[in-house]
């Protein structure tokens, strides 16, 4: 292996070295780092990212954030942190500064049930064999893929691949930290289980991944939060692994609501198998530039997948959104709805994708998208996609961008409201619909309440 030369020392053989892997770790990321410095920053000019510029990203300076203490109680820890933890409904957490883990509080009775909550390091050292099976690897798949017609039993990427993109590699190559749970089969746990990841430093990058493998008929829910003062110059690059076995059940949660200054790029990929759900929730917020790529890969016959997101940008915030519906066996269910609230100058770009494989025969796909704008200088650019190669299937895809109600708001404030609490109103009623299917009332709170903060705010 050849690796380039690299002026960053933070992207270098020397620095892959320096986080002390074992020998198959190495060279996993040893070969996402060549593929890394061999792809070009992605430009404007692929369709991908045709509405999205990241040319900006100074990958030839970033240096990686400091390492950061551990605390040993709630108290110690950032006061956003806190005051998440005080209202929110997780019974076990990992809190994370940036790539190091500085607070934990794991529940006793879960390694009673075989559950294993962790950072991934820890994992690493003493669950290696488990994790390895599930990190960077590949899953058996129950129908031929359509570009392969291969026979049952081959094995397609599991993502998030190395091999998609810049962004992808470079998380793949120098991650330093982030969760794993492993749920044995049969097992449910009862209360939700989280991750708060914050960041202090401007100026800096973290690269962190998050590895969630469920067994047959295991039922868990995780919730992933990012926070952050205002600084300058940071980067988050994030990478999701959800591995749903046959029968399991998972809800997944991610609110990004990092401070100004900061650009979030993350790609998450649910892996769901035979007559497994997987029900997830981005919620994006903030962030100066923020791109989610949201995939789900229908493997299993009887696989269903549920895609909630709701988003609102104020000021110059720039939210861009991708996800793939890939259904690759037959009488598979997959629901996208996204709704968005875009105010001042900002910016929105949702492009979404229903790939239905040559033997995905009952295909029952939907995607919605739809944008509020409060403002005439906000924009939206949506690009729903069909790909079917099936001929019995029911897919179905439709966006819609459109102003505030008038009538709506005349008949708010002919009734006394001023126009910042009719906006409120309108805007929480219109995002209704994705948050009364979120059965965690402490996460509904908090949105509604950021949701209210930035209304009042413009």
């Amino acid at each position: 292996m050849t690796i380039q030369t690299q002026t960053n020392p933070a992207f270098s053989l020397e620095a892959i070295k320096a986080l002390n892997s074992a020998a198959w770790l190495e060279q996993k990321r040893l070969s996402s780092l060549e593929l890394f410095l061999s792809l070009p920053i992605p430009s404007r000019k692929v369709e991908s990212w045709k509405y999205t510029d990241v040319t900006y990203i100074p990958l030839e300076v970033l240096k990686p954030a400091s390492h950061v203490e551990r605390v040993s109680s709630v108290e110690a820890l950032p006061s956003s942190v806190k005051g998440r933890l005080d209202k929110t409904d997780v019974g076990g957490y990992l809190v994370f500064d940036g790539g190091s883990l500085i607070h934990s509080n794991v529940p006793e009775n879960l390694s009673s049930q075989g559950v294993i909550f962790m950072d991934l390091l820890s994992a690493l050292e003493t669950h290696e064999e488990l994790v390895r099976k599930h990190l960077y690897s590949v899953v058996p798949a129950e129908v031929p893929d359509d570009t392969t017609i291969a026979a049952p039993g081959t094995t397609p990427s599991k993502s998030p691949d190395p091999s998609e993109g810049k962004f992808s590699a470079l998380n793949a190559a120098v991650w330093t930290q982030g969760a794993f749970v492993y749920v044995p089969r049969g097992v449910e746990v009862e209360l939700p289980l989280g991750s708060f990841r914050t960041l202090h430093e401007s100026g800096v990058f973290t690269a962190t991944r998050t590895l969630l493998v469920l067994e047959e008929n295991a039922k868990l829910t995780f919730i992933d939060e990012q926070d952050s003062p205002e600084l300058l110059d940071s980067y988050a690059f994030g990478a999701v692994e959800l591995v749903l076995g046959q029968g399991a059940n998972l809800r997944y949660v991610s609110v990004q609501n990092w401070g100004a200054g900061v650009t979030h790029i993350q790609r998450q990929r649910g892996d769901v198998g035979r007559d497994a759900t997987l029900n997830s929730l981005v919620v994006t917020m903030g962030a100066d530039l923020s791109r989610t790529e949201m995939q789900s890969y229908l493997r299993g016959q009887g696989s269903s997948s549920e895609m909630l997101a709701l988003y609102f940008a104020s000021g110059e915030q720039h939210f861009d959104h991708y996800t793939l519906q890939h259904h690759a066996a037959p009488n598979a269910h997959s629901d996208l709805l996204y709704k968005g609230v875009l105010d001042d100058e900002t910016r929105a770009v949702f492009s979404g994708m229903i790939k239905v494989d040559l033997h995905a025969q009952k295909t029952d796909a939907y995607q919605k998208h739809r944008t509020l704008l409060l403002s005439s200088d906000a924009r939206n650019d949506s690009i729903p996609q069909l790909e079917i190669n099936a001929n019995d299937v029911r897919c179905s895809h439709g966006s819609t961008t459109g102003p505030v109600d008038p009538e709506q708001m005349f008949y708010l404030r002919s009734r006394g409201l001023s126009q910042e609490t009719a906006e409120k109103v309108l805007v929480t009623a219109y995002l209704e619909d994705v948050l009364s299917r979120v059965p965690l009332e402490g996460i509904v709170k908090y949105i509604e309440g950021v949701i209210a903060e930035k209304v009042g705010a413009v």
